[in-house]
């Protein structure tokens, strides 16, 4: 509704993961080296965690479109599955058919995919979102996946992706075995205070906002206070925002803007001092 007006090409604070818009905090930079250190150097099980819209989602695409064509990829999003349906799905998203729809079938043909790639010297990576929501035993399954090796390296890296839950899952006295087996972990963090206005910013540049929208600093100052830096919760208050610019024919966020949105999304939110 409001693109129009501000002459953009794409809505710069949607909240779905899409990795064109992804924006490199310092947390976000680190996370994405050790993935790809840990995809690079073979290392088999990777974890990252993150709280509630800390950008996770978005960072796991921007990773896939890092990845040259030797990386064969499969992605995914709802794990909560038994450990045969989860191989199911797996194998499906790598595009391998199992003639029989059973626990060996599944591992054997993804052996066989796993042995081929690595003959033509590709590597193939496993990530699996939400990951906090996978049950015990299909967690132990994974772990024996990531068994499938060569003498020299793992034929297969799993990256789980989750909320901090994922951790106290980990800590399961019968997934000890899989623990042990973790080779890289990071924890992404909120953005900091000054990468908040940053983050807006690049939104807006890659939307094509031009010097046509502008956030005050003090309407910054209370999209902090209420997002603490999440990048999901400073979308929403940014979309509502530049909607009540649009509907005021402003491009001039300023306080008293983010305050009515805040308003209507938290009745509780405390008035920042001017």
């Amino acid at each position: 509704m409001y693109c129009q007006f501000y002459g953009l090409k794409d809505r710069p604070f949607n909240v779905t993961a899409d990795p064109s818009f992804f924006f490199l905090s310092g947390k976000h930079k680190e996370a994405l080296a050790h993935l790809l250190y840990g995809v690079t150097q073979r290392k088999g099980i990777l974890v990252i965690t993150g709280e509630i819209g800390a950008g996770k989602t978005t960072l796991c695409r921007f990773f896939l479109n890092q990845l040259g064509k030797d990386v064969k990829t499969a992605f995914i999003l709802n794990p909560n599955f038994s450990e045969v349906q989860l191989l199911e799905a797996i194998i499906k998203d790598f595009g391998i058919h199992a003639r029989d729809k059973t626990r060996f079938s599944f591992v054997w043909e993804l052996n066989k995919f796993l042995l081929n790639e690595s003959r033509h010297g590709n590597n193939i990576v496993l990530i699996i979102d939400e990951a906090q929501n996978i049950r015990p035993r299909a967690l132990e399954q994974i772990r024996l996946l990531s068994n499938l090796e060569t003498e020299k390296h793992k034929l297969i890296q799993i990256v789980l992706v989750g909320q901090p839950e994922l951790n106290y899952r980990l800590d399961l006295y019968e997934l000890r075995q899989l623990k042990q087996r973790i080779m890289v972990r990071y924890h992404i963090t909120p953005l900091e205070e000054n990468e908040v206005k940053d983050y807006i910013n690049h939104r807006l540049n890659i939307a094509g906002s031009g010097t046509r929208i502008k956030f005050t600093d003090q309407a910054l100052k209370a999209i902090c206070a209420f997002s603490g830096g999440m990048p999901r919760l400073i979308n929403i208050i940014c979309d509502r925002a530049l909607l009540a610019g649009f509907i005021k024919e402003t491009g001039i966020i300023d306080s008293d803007i983010i305050e009515e949105c805040l308003a209507e999304l938290n009745p509780k939110f405390q008035k920042v001092e001017k």
